[in-house]
């Protein structure tokens, strides 16, 4: 059978994730950190790619992004992943494969879906077991969300911004989201869309203005109703 491609719709946000070979550590410290969010920031301004959310996890990490094309997202990847793994092959003495193979991306609408997507990302290591808050975690985009420091690396999505008329109202009012927590089905949406490439969303071709690159969802299981089966067409 033939891979999937990757969903793309233009002007919409996308959630990636990229997880280490079998479940392996590919950021042991603060030092791989620094490194991988200095490169990031290059690819983000050779690609043109805006950031929205972001965290690194020990053994995986999440971004909220909108790409300018299609391509784009897979020029990001590739790059850091070049740059990354020899670097930390050669400072870790250790060869082989780092990541467990290509990313995982989905396109993300952003009216009931947008905010939902920032908070999953940003309480992943309050998840994990690693923080118990999200604000604690140092490697990601919360605290910039929460008005705690200023992260060059994030560019806001438009929905993000909607949440208040001031970065002060809209600090407040995403902190209440954060603390109020992700219900279990809206959990289960994102990762299940997330691994799957998936439409996260209630939208079909004709909701956007522009082509989708594929069909949003699954086929139905079986035979279409009333369908027939006919030899040599």
């Amino acid at each position: 059978m033939s891979r999937l491609a990757r969903l793309f719709v233009p002007g919409l946000p996308q959630i990636v994730t990229l997880r280490g070979n079998n479940r392996c550590i590919v950021f042991n410290d603060e030092t791989d950190c620094r490194r991988y969010l200095e490169w990031l920031r290059e690819a983000l301004r050779e690609t043109g790619i805006k950031l929205h959310a972001w965290v690194l996890m020990p053994d995986h990490l999440h971004f909220l992004l909108s790409a300018p094309d299609e391509a784009a997202t897979g020029r990001l990847m590739q790059q850091l992943g070049r740059r990354y793994v020899r670097w930390f092959n050669q400072r870790h003495q250790r060869s082989g494969t780092l990541w467990e193979g290509r990313y995982r991306s989905t396109v993300v609408e952003p009216g009931q879906f947008l905010l939902p997507c920032y908070r999953y990302i940003e309480s992943n290591p309050v998840r994990s077991g690693l923080v118990p808050e999200p604000a604690f975690h140092p490697w990601s985009s919360c605290r910039h969300h929460l008005g705690l420091e200023s992260d060059p690396l994030v560019s806001d999505h438009p929905g993000f911004w909607a949440l208040g008329n001031t970065p002060f109202d809209r600090q407040a009012a995403y902190r209440r989201l954060l603390e109020a927590g992700i219900p279990d089905a809206e959990l289960e949406r994102i990762r299940y869309a997330a691994h799957r490439g998936w439409l996260l969303g209630e939208g079909d071709e004709d909701s956007f203005d522009a082509p989708v690159s594929r069909r949003l969802a699954p086929l139905p299981k079986g035979r279409p109703r009333g369908s027939r089966s006919h030899s040599g067409d």
